[in-house]
Parts: C-alpha cells; structure tokens; sequence
C-alpha cells in the first residue's frame, strides 16, 4: 500500500511484532539530546559506584586483563585500555566522519561562514590551554595543558535541548560547527602532545594499510567487510607505533567519501525498471532475481554518501554505548571535597569556565570586528556568551585527554574532579545566562508589539 504524501510516494512494509516494539526505541537512539541525558546518567552512576561502599570492586573490575595472544605476539590490556584504546576509536572515526561532512556539505565549506566557529573554536582551545599552563608551568600537573581544550558536544546539544526554543537556531549550528573545529584540534593535540616514542615498523604497517584504502577506493571497492578488517590492521598498527591508536579512526573517517556514488537518476531510472518487472507477469520466471535484488539494495544505499550513511548507521552506538561505557569507566573518581582545592583541579575549572567563554568571546569579537567573520542577525554577544560557557562542558574529551597526560593515580583523579566539577559549573552558568536571554528577548517582543498595537 503507498501513501501519497506531497510528490513522494511512501511504501508501508508488513510489520512483525518486534519491529512494532523497536521502533520507538530507535527513533529516540537517532535523538541528539536523548544521548547527553543518558551519557550525564551514566557518569553520575559512575561517579555514585566510586564513592560507595562497593568503590573497590567497582574500580577493579577497569582493571581486568583482556587480550588476545598468537604465538609471540601478544596483545593484552585492562578493560579499561580496550575501551580507551579500541572502542573510542570508533567514537574517533565517527568525528572523522562528522569533520569530512562538514568540509565538503556542510558550515565549513564556505571560508566565510565557516570564519566565525573557526576563529571562536580558536580561541576556545588556546585562551583555556594558556591559563592552565600559567597556573601549573613548573608543577606536576604541567602537561595537562590540553585537558580544558575540549568540548563534548553531547552534552551541549543535551542542554540546549532542555533549554527547547529558547535557543536560537543559529546558535546552534555556531556551536556544532564550533565543536567540530574544536575535535580538530583536540585531535591534533592528541597526536602531536602526547604521542611519545614511535615504533617506525608498526608505524608503517598502519600507513600501509591506509594506503591500500585509497588504492582500493580509487578502483571502487565498495566491501564495507574488507574496510572494517583493513581499520583494524590500521589500529594494530598505529596502537603498536606509539602514536595514539584513536588517531586511525579520525584518519579513515577523513578519507570516507562524502558525496554519493551514484546520482538519483539512476535509482529512479533502475527503480523505475524494477517498478515495472515486479508488477508484470514475468518475475516469478525471471532469471537471476537473486543478483538483481542485490543491484537495487547496493543503487538504493550508494544514492546517499558513505559519510552520511555511517554517520546514521554508527551514531546510535557511538552515542548509547561507546560513550557510555567510556564514561562508565572513566568518570569514577574515588575523591574528597579537598581535592577540589588542589592546583591542578582549580586549574582546570579556570580553563573550562573562564578559559572557554573567554576566548570564544575575544577571537569571536576580534574576527567580527576585524570584517573576517560575521554574527548571525538572530544572535547577539549576550547569546554568545552563553554558547561559550556551555562549550566549557569538556566531559568526554577532556577525560580522554586527561588519561593520556598523567599516568599518576593521584594526579590524574584531582585533574578528573576538576573536569567534573568545571563541565557542570559551564553547563549551569551557560544554561542560566542563554535563559535569560531569551526571556529578554520575549519581553522586548511583546513590548514592540504593544506598541505597534497601540499605533
């Protein structure tokens, strides 16, 4: 049965059960906000678990050996490494995925658009990361420098959807674009900060690999089956060179294609083909029907970009599992009221508060009035303001980073404090501000309105 719904013809398939019941389920998985609510969840609970009376087994269960072993080699880990080290990767890849969309389609394309969230994101990583390094250079907590630089885009988006409409549209895609920049240079910081010793021999194992991707894309290879084995050749490979193995996600995402293999003529002229041999009388004794069932599968999915339909595909995941237990395992912090006083962790809150608005605020400021970038008209510096404190929420990548600069237990639990304690001051402060602001705005309607009224 097909629904006329404007020009589009919509098909209704026959319904199981199951499908019936999953369907809510995977409209609320494809909801940005839904994710931030359940990641805020789980780093609550992780945070509960560390500091009960069940906190040991709690924390020892990061801790388990996993691996694998054949003959000499061997490649063994906590839980926890696997989920740093391997899981994220795909978190990585999908930012990759999410940077390319945005180059090629998106708000970056355009240097003139994309010169506001670049110069803001420019200095939403450099003003935090000065401030940190002024208040520890010479101290034990000096090479946490990139721990404030971050902004966890699950948790603004989560925010911005309990604020609903009072957000201006414009700001939100400012933000988005923002923290894609933002991932770019967390990315960087990544690779380039903490990357110590290379092993040359795996390093060119995994730039091998990532040759043989673009061999293979430029001959058309479209087996998502032989990508996925070669991304794991790619992270053996850059996880035993010494450079962080998250990097090869970001990489491969980058050389995903971001446009479609195919044009929309040629589905509609092969559907339209198809149209017409399913409703005759020849395809019960058509030859091959097995072969052509999978020609119109692969036109229907190469119609869209890989980048966009790995986006859609992984997203879900990502979000409700990946960044999850990554949180799960990484937000449990065992700590006293005394270690939110330390150095360290004040230096952090500084940077993620006063650091991220701060520099959004002055590159901003300086790019507009410099004629390099223009303010969206629906969006005023008070708006921005806001949009500033909450892109000092740095949950997710500033604990990555966190892990990767202090390898010392105690140091690394008051720099986790402070990202915990300086996210969630951001996310008030930003959300009361940006509130604020909309009531303002309300008000100053409503009186224009009047008096257009009264005229």
């Amino acid at each position: 049965m097909a629904h006329k719904a404007g020009t589009e013809q919509i098909l209704y398939l026959p319904q199981e059960p199951v499908q019936r019941l999953l369907k809510p389920l995977i409209r609320f998985l494809h909801v940005e906000a839904a994710s931030g609510i359940f990641l805020a969840l789980c780093a609550l609970l992780a945070l509960l678990m560390a500091n009960s009376p069940w906190s040991s087994d709690y924390l020892a269960i990061w801790k388990l050996p996993m691996g694998i072993s054949i003959g000499d080699f061997q490649l063994v880990h906590s839980l926890k490494h696997w989920i740093n080290d391997g899981l994220m990767a795909i978190f990585f890849f999908v930012i990759g995925l999410e940077v390319k969309r945005e180059i090629v389609v998106g708000e970056l394309r355009e240097l003139r658009r994309a010169a506001l969230p670049i110069s803001a994101a420019l200095g939403g990583m450099l003003v935090p990361a000065g401030l940190y390094f002024a208040l520890q250079v010479g101290q034990p907590g000096q090479n946490g420098w990139g721990v404030p630089m971050a902004t966890d885009i699950a948790f603004v988006v989560g925010c911005m959807a309990i604020l609903g409409s009072r957000v201006p549209a414009a700001l939100r895609v400012l933000l988005l674009s923002l923290a894609i920049v933002d991932d770019i240079g967390a990315i960087l910081v990544i690779a380039i900060g903490y990357t110590d010793a290379i092993h040359l021999s795996w390093l060119f194992t995994g730039l091998s690999g990532i040759g043989v991707v673009f061999f293979m894309q430029r001959i058309g290879v479209r087996s998502m089956l032989l990508y996925t084995l070669l991304g794991f050749l790619i992270w053996v490979g850059f996880h035993q060179s010494g450079i962080h193995a998250t990097i090869a996600g970001v990489v491969i995402g980058l050389m995903t294609p971001a446009r479609p293999y195919l044009k929309n003529n040629v589905a509609v002229e092969l559907f339209a083909g198809a149209s017409r041999l399913l409703h005759g009388d020849s395809w019960e004794n058509e030859l091959h029907r097995p072969e052509k069932v999978i020609t119109y599968q692969r036109v229907s999915r190469e119609t869209i970009s890989p980048v966009e339909y790995l986006i859609y595909l992984l997203h879900p995941w990502v979000a409700f599992l990946i960044m999850p237990v990554f949180a799960l395992a990484n937000a449990g912090v065992a700590f006293q009221m005394a270690d939110v006083a330390t150095s360290t962790a004040m230096a952090v809150i500084i940077g993620l508060m006063l650091g991220k608005p701060l520099g959004i605020l002055l590159f901003s400021w300086l790019s507009v009035k410099s004629g390099i970038a223009q303010l969206p008209a629906s969006v005023n510096w008070k708006q921005l303001t806001a949009g500033g404190f909450l892109a000092g929420i740095g949950f997710t990548m500033a604990l990555f980073i966190a892990g990767l600069a202090f390898k010392d237990e105690s140091l690394l639990r008051t720099v986790k404090v402070g990202v915990l304690l300086g996210s969630f001051l951001s996310a008030v402060v930003g959300m009361t501000i940006l509130g604020a602001s909309a009531s303002e705005t309300t008000t100053e309607n409503n009186e224009i309105e009047n008096l257009d009224a009264n005229n």
